[in-house]
C-alpha cells in the first residue's frame, strides 16, 4: 500500500529522532546550500517511485542540509522553535486538508480561528472587538494592517483606493523610525506606497523614535497620514515611546500602526507590559506566532482595530463562493488569501497546552536567559554589550581597536561560532559598527544552554586575543 500506517508510523519516528538529537547536533548545516543543489538536482522523474523509498532519499539527502533552529541553541534571529504541540496539530491540519477560505466550506476551522482571535485579543490585552487576519507572518500581517491604513485614510478624504487603486489619489505620508524592520518597507512595496516615499523620524542610540522629531515632521505634513511605530527593535529590543508618540500621531488624525513582530508579546506577561503603555490606543498591530508563540511555520496575525475597514481592504468574493450572512466572520475576509491552510489549528493546540501562564513564563524566562547572557560575557576585555538589555535581544561588539579593527574582530568571532556548532549566532550593521546578534527565543533553550553558549562566546574570543597577541 503506497500510503501505509506503516510509512506514517516511520515519519514519525524519524521526526521524533531529529527533534531528540538537535541538542547533540551542530547548530549549524553540515552541507552547504551548492552542496545540497548539487546533491538533490536531477532530471523529472520519468516514473514515479514507492512511498518509503521517497521518504528515504528525502531524509537521507536533506538531513545534513538542515539548520538546528529548533535546537536550544539557536540564537540567529527570533525564530520560535516549532513547539511539538504544534507540529501535531499542523499535521492535522494537512491531514484534514481544509481550505480554511470559508466558514460554511470548512466549519471547523473557522470556528477555531474564530476562538483563536478572542484568546489572542484577551493574551495581548487589544481591543476585544478588533479582527484578526492570520496570514504568513509579519511581514504578510504588516502590508494586511497597512492596506487597511490606506482604506481608511484616503476614505477619510474622499477618496477610494479599494475601487480606484493609486492612480491620482491623494498623496498619503508615511512617517517611521529611522530604525524600522526591513519588512515594514517590504510591506509598503507591496501595497504601492514605495519603500522610498516616507519619512524618516530620528531615534534615539537604542533606534527608539523621537517624540520631538516625530512632532516637527507630523506638522510638516499635509493630508493623510499613517505612523508605523514598532515594539522591539530588531537589534536592541526597544519600544517606540508609545505614550509620547500615539497622542501626537492622533492630534494630526493619523492611523498607527505597530510592527510588533516579537516585541508585541510583551504585552502577554505582567512584568513587560509597561513598555507597551498606550499601544492599545493605535490602529493596528502585526505580529508572529512563529516566533515567541512556538507555532510551526507559517503563522502571523494581521490586527485591526476597525474589523469594517479591513475586510473592506482585503474581500474577495465571486457568484460561485458560500453566501455570506450578516455578522458572519468569514476568514478569507481578513487575508489576502482566498485559499489557505487552517493556520489558527495549531494557534488554538499550544495556546490550549502553555496557558496563560505557560506564555507568560515563556517569555519572562528568555527575557530573563537574554540578561543572563550579557551580564556572563559583559565584563570580559574586548567585549561590548551595546544595548540596554529590555526584551530577549542582545547586541554584542568585539575588539578594542578602531572601527575597522573591531568590525573585523566581531566578524571573525561570528564566523568562529558559527563553525564551531555549539551555538548559532547571527550579525548586523548597527550604528556603522558590526555586530553580533544573540535573539533568545527558542522554546527549548534553558539556563544551562545560556551558559555554555556564554563559556563558549568567552573562550573562542580569549583565544583569538591570545593568537593575536602571539602573533603581534
Amino acid at each position: 500500500m503506497q500510503n501505509g500506517p506503516e510509512h506514517f508510523a516511520k515519519l514519525a519516528d524519524y521526526i521524533l529522532a531529529y527533534r531528540a538529537s538537535l541538542d547533540q547536533r551542530p547548530h549549524r548545516p553540515e552541507a552547504g546550500y551548492h552542496e545540497m543543489l548539487e546533491r538533490l538536482r536531477e532530471s523529472v522523474p520519468e516514473q514515479g517511485v514507492e512511498t518509503g523509498a521517497m521518504l528515504e532519499q528525502l531524509i537521507g539527502q536533506c538531513d545534513d542540509g538542515l539548520m538546528s533552529i529548533c535546537g536550544p541553541r539557536f540564537f540567529g534571529w527570533v525564530m520560535g522553535a516549532s513547539d511539538m504541540r504544534g507540529v501535531m496539530a499542523d499535521m492535522l491540519v494537512s491531514g484534514w486538508g481544509q481550505n480554511a477560505g470559508f466558514h460554511a466550506s470548512t466549519p471547523a476551522m473557522a470556528a477555531l480561528e474564530e476562538v483563536v482571535e478572542q484568546w489572542l485579543l484577551d493574551l495581548l490585552d487589544l481591543p476585544r472587538d478588533a479582527s484578526i487576519g492570520f496570514v504568513t507572518g509579519a511581514t504578510v500581517a504588516n502590508a494586511t494592517c497597512l492596506a487597511a491604513a490606506r482604506t481608511s485614510v484616503l476614505r477619510d478624504v474622499g477618496y477610494d483606493p479599494d475601487a480606484d487603486g493609486l492612480f491620482g489619489a491623494p498623496e498619503v505620508t508615511v512617517l517611521l523610525g529611522q530604525d524600522a524592520h526591513s519588512s515594514v518597507f517590504s510591506a509598503l512595496q507591496l501595497i504601492g506606497f514605495g519603500y522610498n516615499r516616507v519619512v524618516r523620524v530620528m531615534t534615539d542610540d537604542q533606534g527608539r523614535m523621537l517624540p520631538e522629531d516625530l512632532a516637527g515632521k507630523l506638522a510638516a505634513s499635509p493630508g493623510p497620514k499613517i505612523v508605523i511605530a514598532q515594539a522591539g527593535q530588531i537589534n536592541t529590543g526597544a519600544f517606540d515611546p508609545f505614550e509620547a508618540i500615539v497622542p501626537l500621531a492622533k492630534a494630526h488624525n493619523a492611523w498607527v500602526h505597530v510592527d510588533g513582530a516579537f516585541g508585541l508579546w510583551a504585552r502577554a506577561t505582567p512584568g513587560l507590559r509597561h513598555r507597551t503603555t498606550a499601544i492599545e490606543q493605535c490602529d493596528s498591530w502585526a505580529t508572529d506566532g512563529h516566533k515567541w508563540l512556538q507555532v510551526p511555520y507559517d503563522c502571523g496575525f494581521a490586527i485591526v482595530r476597525d474589523r469594517e475597514v479591513h475586510e473592506r481592504s482585503m474581500t474577495n468574493w465571486a457568484s460561485y463562493l458560500p453566501t455570506i450572512e450578516p455578522g458572519d466572520r468569514v476568514p478569507s475576509a481578513l487575508v489576502p488569501e482566498l485559499s489557505r491552510r487552517a493556520r489558527g489549528t495549531p494557534v488554538w493546540a499550544i495556546i490550549k497546552c502553555l496557558g496563560r501562564d505557560g506564555i507568560i513564563d515563556l517569555i519572562d524566562n528568555h527575557c530573563a536567559y537574554a540578561r543572563r547572557f550579557a551580564d556572563r560575557v559583559a565584563n570580559v576585555p574586548g567585549i561590548r554589550v551595546l544595548n540596554d538589555v529590555v526584551l530577549n535581544q542582545i547586541i554584542v561588539a568585539f575588539g578594542t581597536g578602531d572601527l575597522q579593527q573591531r568590525n573585523a574582530a566581531t566578524k571573525a568571532m561570528i564566523a568562529a561560532l558559527q563553525q564551531d556548532g555549539t551555538c548559532f549566532v547571527g550579525g548586523a550593521s548597527w550604528r556603522d559598527q558590526w555586530v553580533m546578534r544573540v535573539s533568545v527565543s527558542s522554546g527549548e533553550t534553558r539556563e544551562r544552554d545560556i551558559d555554555l553558549t556564554a563559556d563558549t562566546v568567552v573562550a573562542i574570543w580569549r583565544e583569538m586575543a591570545e593568537q593575536k597577541g602571539t602573533r603581534d
